[in-house]
């Protein structure tokens, strides 16, 4: 099975844990500073990757970290993930885990692309107005790239709608540029 497929099936467990706990936010917030953790310190990782120290005792050592602050059914999550030896899928259990919750929400991100940075009242309308158009809530990434001259270029997934100023030019310009040569090379 490929890694993907199984840090999916993972979140997917771990979605459902937090449904029954009644706090997905919580349980999101909990798998972020695991996979933080564990993507910032490298001692952290090679005490969950050496072979030389058992499961068993890698799990009695997170029980301890973290029984005082996450609830035992969390701990228990983390101590199967580093049982089954799939501690290096924790930052890829993370996403999959935001994704599904994301899904489950009605939310949707989107990567938006401006010229300027926007003011508070811009950035609402925008998210607004996607919002709107696309029948869930967005989560908007603003991106500021004064390149682009003004407009908005947005990008969902694979999605891309280029409205910016610098591509209505281009596309100008090619309209013009065939009139001109349809008309015989503007003579």
């Amino acid at each position: 099975m490929r890694d993907i497929t199984i840090a999916r099936s993972y979140a997917e467990t771990l979605v459902e844990l937090a449904r029954r706990a009644g706090d997905l936010d919580g349980w999101g917030t909990m798998i972020d500073e695991v996979a933080a953790a564990v993507a910032g310190d490298q001692r952290l990782v090679r005490f969950l990757e050496t072979p030389r120290v058992s499961a068993r005792e890698k799990n009695a050592v997170i029980g301890k970290a973290f029984a005082d602050r996450f609830p035992r059914l969390f701990v228990r999550f983390l101590q199967a993930v580093v049982t089954q030896r799939r501690q290096h899928l924790i930052g890829e259990i993370a996403f999959e885990y935001h994704a599904i919750v994301d899904q489950l929400e009605g939310r949707v991100h989107a990567d938006v692309t401006l010229a300027v940075e926007p003011d508070p009242a811009l950035a609402r309308s925008i998210t607004d107005q996607l919002s709107g158009v696309l029948g869930k809530t967005v989560v908007p990434n603003f991106v500021v790239r004064p390149d682009i001259l003004g407009g908005t270029i947005v990008r969902i997934g694979d999605t891309v709608m280029d409205g910016s100023v610098k591509h209505r030019l281009a596309r100008l310009r090619t309209r013009m540029l065939s009139g001109v040569a349809a008309a015989g090379g503007g003579r």
